[in-house]
């Protein structure tokens, strides 16, 4: 049984067995952010507040690696408040890619007992285990991870060893049949693959996952809804415009292709025309198929290619049938909701330029079942060259699609991308909508990109040479690379010479922590031009009075004394007018450099000429998130997003591993060309302590320039060490006056974040669903 422990300290071990060959050792499990001990005297051990609380796999306080393979686990896990519980393990691959990043685990059964096999795929850094996404009370005991060989695993997946989940022989004698025939068929890989898929889903619990049942009660349509869409559709028809969906067909099952067809004659909207192109698919059934729905509804039309092109290809086929005033893009599994081409309509009507147009996603299952939602920011052109974000359902003008090119042979597997990429070259951000609703079902059947990411490895280096050439057409003289988890990462270049860096580095006494900052950063550095501007405020310690004289005969160091109460935005206002720096950074005296590349990471976003403040990574000493970003609204005026999560942690679609535009950046390590700085005047010294960062961003979005954030640059944070907390009355009133400048200056604009979908909870910093949603049109 786990013994109750304060803290972030260790509670039970589990036994593991990393190696086929080896003895289970005992590691430890020690809880993260949202874990607490339960005080109530209940029975469970331990409490969260649901969402990603993790306990983590330690030993001697470092994280657990493992290499790939098949595990069987295995423990028990009771919940003393008699609800489904959820739990997950999140694997953070050596190679970094996100794989399978969340594995559902079994509910327990009643006894709490759980055991399931675990496929990791590549060699894990470190392993969490999440017990439940329900704020739930719960004792954990017994819990065991063994290596097993594949053999074992066949076996157990077949039901010929260990607890059978009903049928019998029966059913196992058809499991091993059909693995046997599939393997001759499809080889002995893919059908593992598949018969693990099936595996997994005969564990689910019979209740629903926690997106399902946030989207049965705030995402459902009934009846009510449906009768409340036909009166808008019904308004709308006669001005609205004709939309026509692009279906390249290849070799579909029947089952799917009628279920992604039927999904397009459900509209409520009923200005479509449906586009279909076969692109020789060798089962006469197909076209069958498709002819019958073309004899039955006019708005169908369908053309078979002569020879097989793949997808680019056959979606130019389809391209040419194109009667619309807008061309919409479905695979032909996936499935629209019945409400998407008039949400679609209604988003370009009145009268607005909008040449592109789309959703958020999620992905359902072969039995219906919704699950990883993808909630999407607005138009972001940084993040679209980090990952085609817009992915579905998306929609777009037709004759802006002639005009860049349809579809590019070449790049199948990302070819929407491509083409996303192509037509945002000759837009302008009003001239995109965002629709922040799930209007787009992926389907998620062993094999497809929606299940994993690796399923189709050549879209990735696709996508890769879609960003790069992207890049080339908007003379930028950057350059794409693709990263192992799918995404890519732009290097922008520097000019010759490179531009100097004034580093404004507030401090008093804490010279253990000013040390630390500036010898790392002289240390660590690669940049080639940099200075460290260290800015006394009323030191009074004779060791940092000692290392301050010392650094004033340093290179690369000036010492300037700043003889007034603290204000932080004085400080650095003051400091920015003493030196020469092209580039100035605001960097807190807590902070550590990681990565000796990260100036020049920075810097070269900075001075992209529509770009405005650049932020980092920040990590808490124990490689926890700290800072990546900062979302207006959670928690009254803004918070850190990620707070507290692993280093690797994904983040909401992978966005915290990526580069993309946010509202604001933190001030603890904050770049920002001088012009800009000056532009807007600096920060603003009535903000004395709190929010004069996020103020700062504000005023650089209002001029019209992005804050930009990047997790390539790598620090450590140590918090605010030297300045100390907010216990005094006088330092709270001080809080609640910042406070209440924030919401009379900002008010209307805190709540509306264009980088935070309105799905998202304001009240979570892990990118919770928010219930309720908050309204749509809120969103702008």
């Amino acid at each position: 049984m786990s013994k109750p422990v304060s803290g972030r300290g260790k509670t039970l071990a589990w036994r593991l067995a990393a190696r086929t060959d080896a003895e289970p050792v005992d590691v430890d499990t020690e809880p993260g952010p949202g874990l607490h001990p339960a005080v109530d005297g209940g029975a469970g051990g331990w409490r969260t507040g649901g969402g990603r609380s993790c306990f983590r796999l330690a030993r001697e306080g470092r994280p657990v690696a493992l290499p790939a393979g098949w595990y069987q686990l295995e423990g028990r896990l009771v919940s003393a408040d008699y609800k489904l519980m959820m739990p997950c393990l999140y694997p953070r691959y050596a190679r970094g890619g996100d794989g399978d990043a969340q594995m559902p685990l079994p509910e327990p059964a009643a006894d709490g007992s759980m055991m399931a096999l675990v496929l990791l795929k590549y060699d894990v850094a470190s392993l969490q285990f999440c017990p439940s996404f329900a704020p739930a009370r719960f004792s954990m005991e017994g819990f065991s991870l063994t290596r097993i060989p594949r053999s074992r695993a066949l076996l157990h997946m077949l039901g010929l060893v260990g607890e059978r989940s009903g049928g019998g022989w029966g059913r196992s004698l058809r499991l091993t049949w059909r693995f046997l025939a599939g393997a001759a068929r499809e080889g002995v890989s893919r059908a593992t693959a598949i018969l693990f898929w099936e595996y997994q889903r005969r564990l689910q619990p019979t209740g629903m996952n926690a997106y399902e049942v946030w989207a049965n009660r705030f995402d459902a349509l009934g009846e009510e809804q449906l009768d409340a869409l036909q009166r808008r559709a019904r308004e709308l028809e006669a001005d609205g415009p004709l939309i026509s969906i692009l279906l390249p067909v290849y070799q579909t099952p029947e089952r799917w292709l009628r279920r992604c067809i039927d999904s397009v004659i459900a509209q409520v909207y009923p200005k479509w025309q449906l586009c279909i192109a076969d692109d020789a698919s060798p089962d006469p059934r197909v076209m069958q198929v498709l002819e019958q729905y073309a004899r039955h509804d006019a708005r169908i039309e369908v053309v078979r290619r002569d020879r097989n092109g793949h997808i680019s290809a056959a979606s130019n086929s389809a391209l040419e049938l194109v009667r619309g005033d807008y061309v919409a893009l479905l695979d032909h599994d996936d499935e629209l909701r019945p409400h998407a081409l008039l949400e679609m309509a209604e988003a370009v009507g009145g009268g607005r330029d909008i040449q592109l147009a789309y959703s958020d996603e999620d992905k359902i299952d072969a039995d219906g079942r919704r699950f990883d939602p993808y909630f999407k920011p607005d138009w972001d052109a940084d993040l679209l060259r980090s990952q085609n974000y817009v992915c579905h359902f998306t929609m777009i003008r037709s004759g802006l699609v002639r005009a860049v090119g349809g579809f590019r042979e070449g790049f199948e597997g990302s070819q929407d991308h491509d083409l996303i990429l192509r037509c945002g070259e000759r837009l302008q951000a009003a001239q995109v909508r965002h629709i922040p609703k799930v209007l787009y079902h992926w389907r998620a059947i062993p094999g497809s990109t929606a299940l994993t990411r690796d399923a189709k490895d050549y879209a990735s280096s696709a996508g890769a040479r879609a960003v790069a050439e992207h890049l080339v057409r908007c003379d930028t003289n950057a350059r794409a690379e693709e990263l192992s988890h799918g995404h890519y990462r732009v290097r922008w270049p520097l000019p010759e010479p490179a531009p100097r860096v004034s580093l404004i580095v507030p401090t008093r006494d804490k010279v253990e922590l000013l040390r630390m900052c500036v010898e790392s950063i002289l240390a660590r550095t690669d940049y080639p031009d940099f200075e460290i501007v260290v800015v006394d405020n009323q030191s009074s310690d004779p060791d940092a009075l000692a290392y301050l004289a010392e650094l004033e005969q340093r290179e690369k160091v000036k010492v300037l004394r700043f003889d007034a109460p603290f204000n932080y935005s004085a400080i650095n206002n003051w400091a920015a007018r003493q030196c020469d720096g092209q580039v100035i950074g605001l960097v807190n005296n807590d902070i550590e450099v990681i990565t000796p590349d990260w100036l020049q990471e920075m810097v070269s976003q900075a001075i992209r000429p529509d770009v405005g403040a650049v932020g980092a990574m920040l990590y808490y000493p124990d490689d926890t998130i700290q800072h990546a970003g900062v979302i207006l609204g959670i928690h009254g005026i803004a918070a850190h997003i990620y707070g507290g999560q692993q280093r690797g942690y994904p983040g909401h679609g992978g966005r915290a591993r990526v580069v993309q535009g946010l509202s604001a950046v933190t001030g603890a390590c904050l770049l920002v060309r001088r012009e800009l700085y000056e532009q807007v005047g600096g920060l603003d010294e009535a903000l004395e302590i709190a929010f004069n960062d996020i103020d700062f961003c504000l005023r650089l979005r209002a001029a019209g320039y992005r804050n930009v954030w990047t997790p390539f640059a790598e620090l450590y944070h140590h918090e605010s060490a030297s300045r100390g907390s907010e216990d005094t009355d006088e330092k709270k009133q001080r809080f609640m006056r910042e406070v209440e400048f924030m919401q009379d200056r900002w008010g209307e604009h805190l709540p509306v974040d264009p980088a935070y979908n309105v799905n998202l909870s304001l009240s979570s910093v892990c990118c919770e669903l928010s219930a309720p949603p908050r309204h749509p049109s809120d969103a702008g």
